[in-house]
C-alpha cells in the first residue's frame, strides 16, 4: 500500500497508508508527479509557522504537479488525464476580495493545501478543480512542480509593471530570486541586475538573462526604475529600496522574522517610492506563470538539486535548512 507524509505535531511526522479520497462534485482527483519543499514546510515541521497559518495533524505539499486520474460530477470529463498544477488557496468565491480577483486576500478566513488541508506529499491529492492549471500535454511535471513559487513571483511581476527599456533589478538569489530574473527578461529590459551575498550565483543569474551582478557590499546603482525584493530580510527590503530612482517601483516578497526594522517612511515619501508587496499567489498570477511556462520563458528545471522518495521527507527538510550553497530545490517523488 502506498504511503503519506503526515506531521502529527512540530517535531513529528510519520508514513500513514494512503487510500485516494475520490473527488466529490466540483473535485479532481490528482496522481502526484512531485512535491516542492521550501522554508515554509520547514516553518510547519518546526512548529514556528505564526498562529492560524497551519492546523496539525497535516500531510504537507504546497508546491506540486500532476495528473488528473479522476474528476467528479460538475467537472468536465475533458479535464481527465491532463497535466496540471494547481492553487494553493481554498477561496470562499463570494467576498469581495475574491470578487476582485485577490483571492489570497479571502476574508472569510486562511485556508491552504498544504497547511490547514491536505498537501501534495502524497501519491493522490484531491481539490477543487476549480483550483487547477492545465498544462500543455508535453510540459515536464519534475519542472512545473516549481510553479507555485514561480506564480507568487508572477504575482511580484505584475505589481511591478516593468515595460521594455527600463532598468530593472532582483534583490535575492534563491528560487524565487531566479524566477524574478526570468520573469523581469520577458519584459525586454535595457538592464537586469541582480543582487545577492554568493558569487556563486552569478553564473545562474546571467543565465537566466541577468546582465550585471554584484553582491551587496560592492557598490550598487540608485537610478534603478523596478526593483523586486525575494530575499525576506530588512536588510534585503532597504537594499531594494536604495536601488531605486526617484519615483521608483519597489515590490517586497519575503517575510522577514517578526518585529524586523522596517523601511524609512521619510525615505519613501520624499523620494515617492512606489512600494507593493505580495502573499501568495491569485488567480491572474497563476494563468500568467502556466503561460510563460508553456511558452518557453521559464526554466525552472536547473533549480532543481535534490529528488527523493517520500519515505526521505526529514532528509530532505534538513536539506532545505542546511544552508549548503549545493542544495537548491528539494523535491519529493511519492
Amino acid at each position: 500500500m502506498s504511503s503519506a507524509v503526515v506531521v502529527e505535531a512540530p517535531g513529528r511526522h510519520r508514513l500513514v497508508p494512503h487510500e485516494p479520497r475520490e473527488p466529490g462534485p466540483g473535485e479532481a482527483l490528482v496522481r502526484v508527479h512531485a512535491a516542492g519543499i521550501c522554508g515554509s514546510d520547514r516553518e510547519v515541521y518546526q512548529g514556528n509557522r505564526p498562529e492560524g497559518y497551519v492546523r496539525y495533524p497535516l500531510t504537507p505539499g504546497h508546491e506540486w504537479s500532476g495528473t488528473v486520474a479522476a474528476v467528479g460530477d460538475g467537472v468536465p470529463a475533458g479535464l481527465a488525464g491532463r497535466k496540471v498544477v494547481g492553487e494553493g488557496f481554498r477561496n470562499c468565491q463570494v467576498c469581495d476580495r475574491c470578487h476582485a480577483g485577490e483571492t489570497t486576500l479571502c476574508t472569510a478566513g486562511y485556508e491552504e493545501t498544504g497547511f490547514t488541508r491536505p498537501g501534495a506529499m502524497a501519491p493522490t491529492l484531491t481539490l477543487p478543480a476549480r483550483l487547477l492549471h492545465p498544462l500543455p500535454d508535453g510540459a515536464d511535471l519534475t519542472a512545473a512542480a516549481l510553479l507555485e513559487p514561480a506564480a507568487c513571483i508572477a504575482a511580484a511581476a505584475l505589481k511591478a509593471r516593468a515595460v521594455p527599456g527600463e532598468r530593472v533589478a532582483v534583490v535575492g538569489t534563491g528560487t524565487l530570486g531566479m524566477f524574478a530574473v526570468q520573469f523581469l527578461k520577458a519584459a525586454s529590459p535595457a538592464e537586469l541586475l541582480v543582487v545577492g551575498t554568493r558569487d556563486d550565483r552569478e553564473a545562474l543569474s546571467r543565465r537566466f538573462g541577468a546582465t550585471d551582478f554584484r553582491t551587496k557590499d560592492r557598490p550598487l546603482p540608485d537610478d534603478v526604475d523596478v526593483v523586486i525584493e525575494t530575499a525576506g530580510s530588512a536588510d534585503a527590503a532597504r537594499t531594494a529600496a536604495g536601488l531605486l530612482r526617484r519615483g521608483g517601483r519597489l515590490v517586497l516578497t519575503g517575510i522577514p522574522a517578526p518585529g524586523a526594522d522596517g523601511l524609512d517612511p521619510t525615505d519613501l515619501v520624499v523620494r515617492q517610492l512606489e512600494v507593493h508587496t505580495v502573499f501568495g499567489a491569485p488567480p491572474d498570477a497563476w494563468a500568467h506563470t502556466v503561460r510563460m511556462f508553456g511558452a518557453g520563458l521559464l526554466d525552472p528545471l536547473p533549480l532543481v538539486t535534490h529528488e527523493l522518495p517520500l519515505a526521505a521527507f526529514p532528509d530532505a527538510i534538513e536539506l532545505v535548512g542546511s544552508g549548503d550553497p549545493k542544495v537548491g530545490k528539494v523535491l519529493l517523488r511519492p
